[in-house]
């Protein structure tokens, strides 16, 4: 390799699986991972959407995967049909507005299941099952709700991120002899259709983006390229830490 193609960002040569890949941050982070050179695996819910990604991958040998990744047997059969893996991505979630005197425990664990347990229990098992073996990167996406901003009617979700945080953590003090880096992304508001889903009307989200010292929410590239540093060799020494990509709100 030429001092011209120097490129310490690069993911020739290395597999990465993305959750969530149909739409949103997982699907801008498999296409910008493919354009980085990686072969790619997604897996996510929607079959017609998750085909919209795979056909946007550049270059060959990408896989996608349907997968409820809250069925433990879908889960198993993820894990044991992927390839051996040099990276995950683990982008499913799902968001939930709700005062507290309405955050039952079911509603918790409904959130929590999607965005706590699940990518939790995936990493565990492709750990375990040795499809993720060092030198690699998982990298979860967590988020600026629960971990550092604290706004009316996010508690279900804040908690579930929170916990998420302190599992990446975790994960990166007992698999750093394995060489298995672990570390998250947490992004402020990115525009995708989740953020549409919520409680906030068209107003409401314009006055708020409006709050951010960069004056726009992210894209779901901002991130995805985050995501790619965090793969890449570039962040070989990085373990155990979470980067706020927020457009400077958490500065406020």
């Amino acid at each position: 390799m030429g001092m011209n193609n120097y490129n310490p960002f690069s993911l020739e040569g290395k597999t990465v699986l993305v959750t969530g890949a149909s739409s949103g941050i997982g699907r801008a982070t498999a296409i910008e991972c493919s354009r980085m050179g990686a072969t790619v695996v997604v897996t996510g819910r929607n079959s017609e959407r998750l085909q919209e990604t795979l056909e946007q991958l550049e270059g060959t040998g990408h896989q996608s995967f349907l997968c409820e990744m809250t069925r433990q047997e879908d889960v198993e059969a993820l894990v044991a049909n992927v390839p051996a893996l040099h990276g995950v991505v683990l982008c499913a979630g799902r968001s939930r507005s709700l005062p507290i005197l309405f955050s039952t425990r079911e509603k918790f664990d409904e959130i929590f299941d999607v965005n706590f347990f699940s990518p939790v229990e995936l990493l565990r098992l492709l750990c375990k099952k040795k499809k993720l073996t060092g030198p690699s990167s998982a990298v979860f996406i967590v988020s600026i709700g629960g971990t550092k901003r604290w706004t009316p009617g996010n508690a279900i979700y804040g908690a579930s991120k929170a916990a998420l945080q302190a599992v990446v953590n975790y994960y990166a003090v007992e698999l750093g002899h394995k060489k298995i880096r672990v570390n998250g992304i947490n992004p402020g508001m990115v525009e995708t259709p989740l953020i549409h889903h919520g409680t906030l009307t068209q107003e409401q989200l314009d006055a708020d983006r409006l709050k951010y010292p960069l004056e726009r929410y992210g894209q779901p590239d901002d991130i995805a390229h985050a995501a790619i540093y965090l793969l890449s060799d570039a962040s070989s020494w990085m373990t155990g830490h979470c980067m706020v990509i927020d457009g400077g709100i958490t500065a406020r």
